[in-house]
Order: C-alpha cells, then structure tokens, then sequence
C-alpha cells in the first residue's frame, strides 16, 4: 500500500500574497489499493461566473506560482481553479519516488479535474510540468476545453533530443545532494526573488523525505522513443493536431529551456492559427513570478475575444 506524506498546516501560515483558504478533494493513489491521496485547489471566483480559468503549475513550484494571477483574472468575472499537483504544495506526497509516473499524475488529474470537480467550458492555462499533464487532458477530454494558453511548456514524445539545458537540468536534479527549492526557482526566474517568497515554495518540503516527487518529475520527461510516456504522447498529439479551439502561446523571452516550443505549438495545432500569440518581454521560466500580471491579461483578453 502506498505510504505518503502530508506537509503540516502550520507551514503555509501567513504566507506574503496568498489569502486562499484551502480546498481538498481525493483521488485514489492508482496503486491497486483502497488509498486515497488528498488534493489540494484553490477556487475562486465569483459565483455567476460563466467562465472557468484552470491553472496548471510545474516542478516544483505549486499553486502559489498563480498568486499574481489569480486577482487579475477574477476581477474580470471569470472562476479560478488552481490544483497543487500531487507531490506539490498542500497535497499529499507519495513517499516513494517509484509511485510517481506520468500517467499516475495524468490520472491524479483527470480524476480531480473531471471526476470529482466535473469542470466544463475550461480555459487551460499550464506551463512547465502543467502543459506536459494539461495537455494530455485537452487531447483526452476535448468537449471540456474552450480555450488554452500554452506558457514556456511542451509535449514531448522523446522522438526529438530535448536540448542541451534540459539535460543540465535533468543531471543537476538527479545529482544534487539536497534539491535547492527555492534556489531552483530564483534560477529560472529574471525578478530577485523575496526571501519570503523564497521561503513560501520551500514551504511544502519538510524536508528531503517530502520530495520524492520534485525529485522524479524530471525523470518522468519522455527523452526517449521507447519511453513508457511516449506513445500515449504520440497519441494526445493526433488529439491536438484536431483542436480547433482558440489555443494561443504566451512564452518569456528568457527561458532556455522550452525556448522555440511554441513553434511546434503553433505548427501542428489548428487553434493557434490567427492567435495573437505573445513574447512576454522579461520573462523567464516561471514567467508567472516575472510577469504574472501581463500573462493574466493575455488570459482575460483570449477569453473577451473568443
């Protein structure tokens, strides 16, 4: 039975910029048994909202990555549903790096997503590790997306050498003695990082123990043909090489790592055709810290346009 760990409350007390009161729901564990993982999301948004906006973090950052974005986009009338991945955040954290898999945290997801929140009408938003699991959705569940914003994010199917900075990346999550949090996230951001913004993604890791997840996620990234992701990838692509609906690419001009994944995005998606795609200027990988206030913007004008 699978054994998981769950950050003490205390931790996410009176964090700067996150007012959110928490929200949980359960998905089953997907390891044959009756355990149930706790799933925690942030919903808000007012009550007469025809719109529903899904914002789908990365590694290893968790729904506190959305806090910029979350006001813009409710003051404009529209519902925000934000999910900590399992592993991430305020949700419970298998202990073992083998019970993470990508199509666990597809499961995990479409469980939550579908399953249990019954989501409809979704505007997807994902970036990082977001795009990797929305994206498979998108192509899984069609008739539930309006909209998608694509932002510094990929579907790989290993069929393609994933660059040069990924497999830095890759090496130095696998190499490091004790995964640096908060150092991870400054590295991959332009803006000087608070030390008590710092402290708030740092905040869901007790310690080691809790970050088995954070650990195997860049694993999980299919590099190969024969990975045991790649040919359900191959399968969401014929799924997304059929979307019509408006998909528009948001990517920062400072992230070496999913640089000129937008083009790809762009080329075998029918919905990014006429889109006006953006480069946010000063941007970096997690370009929701950078410039969280201009992609929320780009959100709310995809939506009153289409």
């Amino acid at each position: 039975m699978m054994r998981s760990l769950r950050t003490p409350d205390s931790r996410f007390d009176g964090l700067v910029g996150f007012p959110w009161q928490p929200n949980y729901l359960e998905v089953g564990a997907g390891d044959g048994s009756a355990t149930r993982l706790r799933m925690h999301y942030v919903d808000d948004g007012p009550d007469a909202a025809t719109e529903t906006v899904l914002m789908l973090h990365g590694e290893p950052s968790w729904s506190y990555l959305y806090r910029k974005m979350i006001p813009v986009i409710v003051a404009a009338g529209h519902r925000c549903v934000v999910p900590d991945l399992i592993g991430f955040g305020r949700s419970d954290k298998p202990a073992e790096r083998g019970d993470y898999t990508y199509q666990r945290h597809v499961d995990w997801l479409r469980e939550a997503i579908v399953d249990k929140l019954d989501l409809d009408g979704i505007t997807l938003v994902c970036q990082d590790w977001g795009g990797l699991l929305g994206l498979r959705l998108v192509a899984e569940h069609t008739e539930r997306f309006r909209r998608v914003v694509a932002a510094n994010t990929f579907l790989p199917t290993g069929d393609v050498d994933p660059g040069d900075a990924f497999r830095r990346w890759q090496r130095f999550s696998q190499d490091v003695p004790e995964l640096p949090i908060g150092r991870i996230l400054q590295g991959a951001t332009v803006s000087e990082l608070p030390d008590e913004v710092i402290a708030a993604y740092e905040a869901p890791f007790v310690d080691e123990t809790y970050k088995a997840g954070a650990r195997q996620f860049p694993m999980l990234v299919p590099t190969r043909p024969d990975d045991p992701a790649s040919e359900a990838n191959r399968h969401a692509w014929q799924g997304l090489e059929h979307f019509d609906r408006p998909f528009l690419c948001a990517f920062g001009d400072s992230d070496p790592v999913t640089a000129g994944g937008d083009r790809v995005l762009r080329q075998r998606i029918p919905g990014a055709s006429g889109q006006n795609h953006v480069t946010l200027v000063g941007g970096g990988h997690f370009l929701q810290e950078d410039v969280g206030s201009e992609l929320a913007e780009v959100v709310v004008d995809l939506i009153a346009r289409t």
